[in-house]
């Protein structure tokens, strides 16, 4: 009788086991950043993804449009002809300092990219990291139950320990 409630426990839940599933949730975060978190069904992270993704491409764009005009700017000026940063003849700011911001625009731009590009790599990988996770199997037989073990020679001390607790 007894073996009865175990068998049918054991097939009411019955536990799948889908190698796919990380690789599919890589490939769907590869596509399009924040899928393989949607089908993972951690739906709340797509948004995160976005908003960390989205930051990078903002920046490089205003940093890629700034370089561009200082850099328009500099080229113009070692030619001889007038930039739009000289207003009635005078200059408002220097040929040096318009080389020096359009190298720092250039370093900007350059690591806004690459923080961008890493986000991507690292959204992929948490995509992968968590459909492995969550096939993880967590039954009652795989916990750790930390327990303090109380020395009675050793009161003022006390001494700390682990007990491991498993079946097969």
């Amino acid at each position: 009788m007894k073996t009865e409630k175990i068998a049918k426990k054991k097939l009411e839940k019955p536990y799948v086991y889908n190698p796919l599933a990380p690789s599919k949730a890589a490939f769907y975060s590869a596509i399009f950043p924040g899928m393989g978190q949607i089908y993972n069904k951690k739906y709340w992270k797509a948004p995160i993804v976005w908003g960390a993704l989205a930051l990078p491409v903002y920046y490089y764009q205003i940093n890629n449009s700034d370089y561009k005009r200082y850099r328009n700017a500099y080229r113009l000026r070692k030619n001889g002809l007038p930039d739009e940063f000289i207003v009635d003849g005078v200059e408002i700011v220097s040929t040096q300092t318009l080389e020096t911001a359009q190298e720092q625009l250039r370093e900007n731009r350059d690591m806004s990219l690459l923080t961008g590009v890493i986000l991507y790599i690292l959204q992929i990988v948490e995509a992968s990291v968590n459909a492995h996770l969550i096939q993880f199997n967590t039954d009652d037989n795989l916990t750790i139950k930390p327990q303090l073990i109380m020395d009675p020679i050793r009161i003022e001390t006390p001494s700390i320990g682990f007990t491991f607790k498993y079946n097969f």
